[in-house]
């Protein structure tokens, strides 16, 4: 049986170390105190099978099954609402196509959210977006790696990691654990761990992305809303337990840290979601901020490196984490078994790392 250390605790990782549990040794390496701290914990947790580039919305697809019904499924239906103003009709219809979504009237689009104001002119609504209960996806997966005899750690930070005798010993504080593969799921420190293996880095670069929670309209049940957003995701907004989150979208090029909220940013966020409805936010109950990790090309990057087969790539999820994981999870440990995927063959070759090579 095959040894494997996954590096990372998030649901790149996670997800990972389950499907590949059922055919291999697995050890989880997580550095921080939970599973999902980082960018999986602060994930707007949203499933919309057509968000994405080809490879992702493949992978989406593929992943979409899963969501509906393992465990009794995921998915809560919220849909959404693409919002456009004067002048904004090219990136509006360049919107709508990409997310195969149809046009309706603004008037309709008030009956979905009502404090739109009168400056929308477009609007485009599509009912197939759900909620996804990210914190039950992660303990299920969690839970599967433990029921196959698998372990997971936290609070173990690498500090080394070699490659002798076809053996990886990955080093934290005073253990070294040793397997035969290394998977790197490392999220936002991904090229960090490349590195530390004597991997070539890919260029994984970490982007901020804040948000910020607000009372409720005063007098609407929120509940039923969709999330709605401005023309080419300059910012949205998502009902969430009665609350209200607000995000300018922002993708600021930061190293990869504990993220928190710039005020700015999230000033320019608010401002933005205002610009489209009558209702002020006067107050903010509090602001956070994650990290979506992405390759230069913005794709995954699932698959074995090509200088050394045994350092597998779980890499450049984005913000398409939670919604790939069940494909992408089985894709990587297709690659690992050595199992014949059932994505296609040109989306296997889209999301491998050797196309950085070529």
């Amino acid at each position: 049986m095959t040894d494997i250390i996954i590096i990372g605790g998030g649901i790149a990782g996670i997800s990972a170390a389950a499907r590949m549990s059922k055919h291999a040794r697995v050890v989880v390496l997580e550095a921080e105190s939970a599973l999902a701290y980082h960018a999986s914990g602060r994930s707007a947790a949203l499933f919309e099978k057509n968000y994405g580039c080809t490879s992702v919305k493949a992978l989406n697809s593929a992943s979409a099954d899963y969501h509906h019904t393992a465990n009794g499924g995921y998915l809560t239906p919220r849909g959404f609402l693409i919002l456009g103003r004067d002048g904004e009709d090219e990136m509006f219809d360049s919107d709508l196509t990409d997310l195969k979504t149809s046009e309706i009237s603004p008037t309709q689009a008030r009956q979905y959210v009502p404090i739109l104001n009168q400056k929308i002119t477009r609007a485009g609504y599509h009912e197939s977006a759900y909620d996804l209960d990210t914190d039950r996806m992660i303990q299920d997966f969690a839970k599967i790696v433990r029921n196959n005899a698998g372990q997971i750690h936290t609070s173990v930070k690498v500090s080394d990691i070699t490659f002798q005798n076809n053996r990886w010993n990955v080093r934290c504080g005073s253990e070294i654990h040793t397997a035969e593969l290394l998977v790197n799921a490392a999220g936002a420190w991904a090229d960090k761990i490349a590195n530390l293996s004597n991997i070539s880095p890919i260029g994984i670069t970490a982007l901020r992305r804040s948000m910020a929670q607000t009372p409720a309209p005063t007098g609407h049940d929120i509940s039923n809303w969709p999330i709605f957003f401005g023309v080419g995701e300059a910012w949205y907004a998502k009902p969430a337990a009665g609350k209200l989150l607000i995000s300018p979208a922002d993708e600021t090029l930061v190293e990869p840290h504990d993220a928190y909220a710039d005020d700015m940013t999230v000033a320019e966020g608010i401002d933005r979601f205002q610009q489209h409805v009558t209702h002020e936010v006067t107050r903010l109950e509090t602001t956070w901020a994650g990290l979506r990790s992405f390759a230069p090309d913005r794709t995954l990057v699932l698959g074995r490196d090509p200088t050394n087969p045994s350092f597998i790539w779980c890499a450049g999820q984005g913000g398409y984490g939670f919604q790939t994981a069940p494909a992408a999870s089985q894709l990587v440990a297709d690659i690992v078994c050595g199992h014949r995927s059932e994505l296609p063959i040109d989306i296997v070759a889209a999301l491998s790392p050797e196309r950085f090579t070529n």
